[in-house]
């Protein structure tokens, strides 16, 4: 079984601190199993969304880890995220929206592997 999405944000709020990042909830969503969305703002009108990554980029093996997808390989303007963003709580109001400062675009997160 999975972390609920309350948990595994509280965690990865924390490790974003541990390595100087600032990190926030931008909005809450349902706390046992909402998807999360994390962008990464670069501090220059740019950004990097990552998203959850489909269900067929999970193995039998790690079926409780969480995997994540760049909505896009190079930074976009933060509208565009925002529009994005704007669209996937209109499909999905249980979900995450978590925010990250970092000018190197640090996002320690757990990738899919395509």
């Amino acid at each position: 079984m999975r972390l609920k999405s309350n948990i595994w944000v509280a965690a990865y709020l924390r490790r974003c601190q541990t390595e100087g990042v600032f990190g926030a909830v931008r909005r809450r969503g349902a706390e046992e199993a909402g998807a999360v969305f994390v962008k990464v703002s670069l501090l220059d009108g740019h950004a990097m969304l990552y998203a959850p990554a489909p269900q067929t980029s999970y193995d039998d093996g790690r079926p409780v880890d969480r995997f994540f997808v760049p909505v896009a390989q190079q930074p976009l303007p933060e509208h565009t995220i925002e529009e994005r963003l704007t669209k996937e709580i209109r499909f999905d109001p249980d979900a995450w929206i978590v925010e990250t400062e970092d000018r190197a675009g640090r996002h320690f997160l757990e990738l899919a592997k395509a």
